[in-house]
């Protein structure tokens, strides 16, 4: 990748999170209150991080070499997801998750 490159993303991605601070921030009222039709803006704005999150897991899970591949790391993320499902405290989370992918690894 070329240093141009590089400088075109990184201005792109400061000018995206200036535009949400500064575009953002005018939309609200004198008093900081939010304009009425842009009520649901910070509840869509929280659950970004978490739909960032689990899509980077579905990556890193399930691709290999641009495949869809099922593997004991799949099974190992379903562990864990049912865990915390269950309210498990997390070290114990990533304790199952890891034990899972072990002993599906341990049998092929």
């Amino acid at each position: 990748m070329s240093w141009s490159a590089i400088l075109v993303l990184v201005v792109g991605a400061y000018g995206c999170k200036l535009f949400g601070v500064v575009v953002l921030a005018k939309l609200g009222d004198t008093d900081g209150a939010l304009d009425p039709r842009l009520a649901w803006f910070p509840t869509v704005a929280g659950l970004i991080p978490a739909a960032l999150f689990s899509a980077l897991i579905a990556v890193q899970t399930l691709e290999a070499d641009g495949v869809l591949q099922l593997d004991a790391r799949a099974a190992g993320v379903a562990a864990g997801a049912v865990a915390v499902w269950r309210r498990v405290p997390f070290v114990a989370v990533v304790v199952i998750a890891m034990a899972v992918t072990a002993a599906i690894r341990w049998q092929t």
